[in-house]
Formats: structure tokens, C-alpha cells, sequence
């Protein structure tokens, strides 16, 4: 079940009664994030647009702690960006037939936290909306994304701590190689889904 909302004047009365695994989207809790939603075009490692549009879809649940976060973040000069969100199976099979590698893509048979909607692949801006540096680039895939590399500078390893803090004290769980990378505790448990969003 896909939840949409139109009437933000509504909108306290309406998030009570929103169940926690309801996919959301993230816009119509808070306009506070910024997006480059990678795969609504070609400008990611697969060079190949795999959404019909960019929209970033969550568990009701993921939305809350990002939400949370986002304001600790906010308190401090920073805000998050996304690239991803929920991804629908469908989509991971696309990007399976595109890169049919387990180290770079996770096998749709299996899925991945992103086909339940509890994992969100994000960096930060500053107030100017400009990106902290993290090091590497989103979707790198070497050593240097990983949370435990430390032959980086100073202030890079600053602001993966700064996110990975704040991330972590908001019920989200690190993807080892990937500083980008955040699941939702316990989101495993989810099912996967093939829940789509219409796009206008």
C-alpha cells in the first residue's frame, strides 16, 4: 500500500493514523531534504535510467527516524540528501540484467533492504546546499567508501563520523562499504516489495 497526501493542513491528524509499514513519500513529511535521485537518470554507474521519474518512497517507519535525523542535522548547519530510497524489485531486476554482480548489484531473488523500503543511500550539504566532502564519490566501489578505511583526510573522516553518528543514534545501521549507505534497524524483516509510485 502506497499512502499519498494532499492536504498538508491535514497532515498531523493523518500521520496517526499511517501504519508504520505503509510506503510513504518522504516529501509530504517534511520539505527539508534535498534530492538527486541517481537512478531516474543516467548519471550512476549502470549509465542507464532504471525509474520513470525521481521520488523517494519509504516505509512510514524509515520516514519517521529520517525525519528525526535530518532535524539533529539541520541543528547543526547540515541537511541530507538522497539518491535513493525504496527501490521495487522490479527495478532491482533491471539493474540485475544490467550489472549481474553481486558485489555491485544485489540479486533480485534475494533482494536487498531497498526493495523493503528501509534503506536510504544519502550524503550531506552544507547551508549552501553544496556537499560535504565524503572522500568518493556515491557508488564507488573501492576500499576508499568503506567506514573502516582511514588513509583519508582529516576532514573527510570528520564528516563520515558526523554522519554516521547522528545516522546511527536514529536507529540506522551502517553499510560497511558504502559511507552512503543506511538501513533501518531491523528492516530485514520486511518483506520485499514491488509496491510502485505514479508519477505526474
Amino acid at each position: 500500500m502506497i499512502l499519498e497526501h494532499k492536504n498538508r493542513d491535514a497532515l498531523p491528524v493523518e500521520l496517526a493514523a499511517v501504519n508504520d509499514s505503509t510506503f510513504v513519500n518522504l516529501k509530504d513529511y517534511s520539505p527539508d531534504f534535498m534530492y538527486d535521485m541517481k537512478y531516474a537518470s543516467a548519471d550512476n554507474f549502470l549509465k542507464s535510467k532504471v525509474y520513470d521519474c525521481a521520488e523517494c518512497y519509504l516505509r512510514y517507519k524509515t520516514v519517521k527516524a529520517l525525519v528525526d535525523a535530518n532535524q539533529k542535522f539541520m541543528k547543526k548547519g547540515y541537511r541530507i540528501k538522497l539518491f535513493d530510497c525504496y527501490r521495487p524489485v522490479d527495478i532491482q531486476k533491471k539493474m540485475w540484467a544490467i550489472v549481474s554482480n553481486p558485489e555491485y548489484v544485489a540479486d533480485p531473488k534475494k533482494g536487498s533492504i531497498h526493495n523493503r523500503g528501509g534503506a536510504v543511500d544519502i550524503t550531506l550539504v552544507d547551508e549552501n546546499g553544496k556537499e560535504l566532502d565524503m572522500g568518493t564519490p556515491f557508488d564507488f566501489f573501492g576500499e576508499a567508501a568503506s567506514h573502516d578505511y582511514e588513509n583519508l583526510p582529516d576532514e573527510v573522516k570528520k564528516n563520515r563520523r558526523l554522519l554516521r553518528n547522528i545516522m546511527t543514534h536514529n536507529d540506522f545501521r551502517i553499510f560497511e562499504s558504502e559511507w552512503w549507505h543506511y538501513n533501518l534497524k531491523n528492516s530485514r524483516k520486511d518483506p520485499l516489495s514491488n509496491v510502485k509510485w505514479k508519477c505526474e
